[in-house]
């Protein structure tokens, strides 16, 4: 059976260049890798078909940039052709709750067509459409959280990761559909709709950022923003075939984002690229006076920091160490997923890297932990929908009646049961059974995470135990739907920067699945992943992760 990546030398024969990367001691390690003679699962032919061409992944902000300071194409035929195709393929996928006028994202366009001709400076994402996930407060559209508690309501203000896009120029298409608050991974918990996967409109596109995930696989916008709280950036990207970034808490600020669990919750970056993951991330990333939480450790520029692909040499990434867990590849875990990590593992291997399995004996106990800790934080955020002082209120005859009519119209079941179940963990008579002894595991996750990233570089593994599923098929079980969180959870609970890119494709839907490689950090090492990411992206065979959708549309 074909292997579904191609042998990095082919590509890369012509290059050469220094290593960015120093070769480094082999640690002591549980044991070495062997390279797997095929994949457990071969790919649908159609699949192959679809990405068979080893042609370089582009940046789309970079591309767009470059077309309207030439003056090849001007801002306003950019944001035609997207809100072109974001009318014809919304019907199918719902990614959007609210997209934004048509007359003010032209009028936005031609504002910066007006400033290029005039020979005066734009901004570094100037014409660059951002989907927003609508738990993230923009002041001149709605912004609901995904819950009808919310329905109709217009902050006062902007995100401060909002407001920093928007001074450099890049224009907000609309806000992405969501699980209500963030609670959810399959965008089927959302108050108002439920969103499709561009690869196969029967499935999930993943959760809480569905939406964002969505609209970008579909090309209905360059980039968008999400949040994740235990995956809801990384799951989505590896359902929908996009790049998906969790950088390091406190990189990004908070400020703005609808509260869910305030220790866990950070913005995140989807794009089509490791390169507009890059760009989007520096812009809004960096210390911000309103949000106590933010870090005032210097940003780096990422972009500028990413070897170009003509400048690499026979191995890129010689003397990376990568670490891969074993725990994320035990049962429980589709063995198409399984056989496309074990390529990628072969791949980073091809390219220079020592890739060596590690265990993380607590990485099992991660989940419970998040999801005690999550709903605990959650039933303490989430008081502030009463009625009183947010929320859409039902009328009552006494205050304790309209707290509870207005929270029992406008939560949905979701949570409901989650609130419950923090209230429950935080209960006295219960709280050191579970909330106590939920922050000592985080403990233990972190002091795991802290001794494996000493002896590796990176740390590889799933970005979900199984490609997207059909839309109806976990509904009914919530502990399946929280076992899909598995892979993701714990670099919450450690703090850590993670990054998807696709890396496979297996059976399933009209043209396969896309499955996501997760790659982790140490904290405030993206620069890393993302350079890491770039190389294996750029020369992955299959690296042209297009939806049928947009065959078909």
């Amino acid at each position: 059976m074909p292997s579904p990546i191609q042998n990095p030398r082919i590509l890369l024969s012509h290059c050469r260049l220094h290593s960015p990367f120093p070769p480094k001691p082999h640690p002591t390690v549980s044991r070495h890798i062997h390279r797997p003679s095929r994949p457990l699962l071969r790919a649908s032919s159609a699949a192959q078909q679809t990405l068979s061409t080893p042609t370089p992944t582009s940046s789309d902000i970079l591309s767009v940039r470059e077309s309207i300071l030439s003056r090849r194409k001007t801002a306003t035929e950019v944001a035609g052709e997207y809100l072109d195709r974001l009318r014809r393929t919304e019907p199918l996928i719902r990614s959007f709750v609210h997209v934004a006028d048509e007359e003010a994202v032209m009028r936005q366009a031609a504002e910066i067509d007006g400033r290029v001709e005039r020979g005066e400076e734009v901004g570094e994402l100037a014409g660059v459409l951002v989907g927003v996930k609508d738990n993230i407060c923009t002041v001149d559209m709605p912004s609901t959280g995904g819950s009808r508690i919310l329905e109709g309501y217009r902050p006062a203000f902007d995100a401060t990761a909002i407001g920093r896009l928007k001074e450099l120029g890049a224009i907000i298409v609309g806000k992405t559909n969501l699980d209500e608050f963030g609670m959810g991974s399959s965008t089927e918990a959302s108050g108002f709709q439920v969103t499709a996967n561009p690869w196969d409109t029967s499935r999930v596109p993943g959760g809480s950022s569905g939406g964002s995930a969505s609209a970008v696989s579909a090309r209905q916008c360059m980039v968008s923003l999400g949040s994740d709280t235990g995956g809801s950036v990384r799951q989505p990207a590896s359902f929908c075939g996009v790049v998906g970034m969790k950088p390091t808490y406190g990189r990004v600020s908070r400020f703005g984002l609808m509260a869910y669990a305030s220790s866990l919750d950070v913005i995140g970056c989807f794009s089509s690229s490791v390169t507009d993951t890059a760009i989007l991330l520096h812009a809004i990333s960096g210390y911000d006076r309103f949000d106590a939480t933010s870090s005032n450790i210097e940003v780096p520029d990422y972009a500028s920091q990413l070897v170009p692909m003509d400048h690499f040499e026979s191995k890129p990434l010689k003397g990376l160490r990568v670490g891969m867990i074993r725990e994320t590849l035990g049962d429980g875990v589709d063995a198409g997923v399984v056989s496309s990590i074990q390529a990628a593992a072969v791949h980073l291997e091809e390219l220079g890297c020592t890739v060596t399995e590690v265990s993380m004996p607590s990485f099992s106990l991660g989940l419970p932990a998040y999801y005690i800790l999550a709903t605990s934080e959650s039933s303490s955020n989430l008081s502030r929908y009463d009625g009183v002082r947010y929320g859409n209120q039902i009328a009552a005859d006494e205050i304790n009646s309209l707290y509870g009519d207005s929270r029992a119209n406008g939560f949905g079941p979701e949570v409901k049961m989650r609130i419950l179940m923090g209230t429950y963990a935080l209960s006295a008579g219960y709280y050191d059974a579970y909330y106590k002894r939920a922050q000592q595991v985080r403990t233990l996750v972190q002091k795991s995470f802290k001794a494996a990233l000493e002896q590796n570089d990176i740390l590889i593994s799933p970005a979900a135990p199984t490609p997207a599923y059909k839309i109806g098929e976990k509904t009914n079980d919530p502990l399946a739907m929280y076992a899909g969180d598995t892979m993701t959870v714990n670099v919450n609970l450690a703090g850590l920067p993670a990054l998807v890119v696709p890396c496979g494709v297996v059976e399933g839907g009209p043209a396969g699945l896309p499955v996501g490689l997760q790659m982790i950090g140490a904290a405030f090492d993206e620069a890393k992943l993302l350079n890491v990411g770039h190389i294996f992206e750029q020369t992955l065979q299959s690296n042209g992760f297009v939806p049928p959708l947009l065959t078909n549309c």
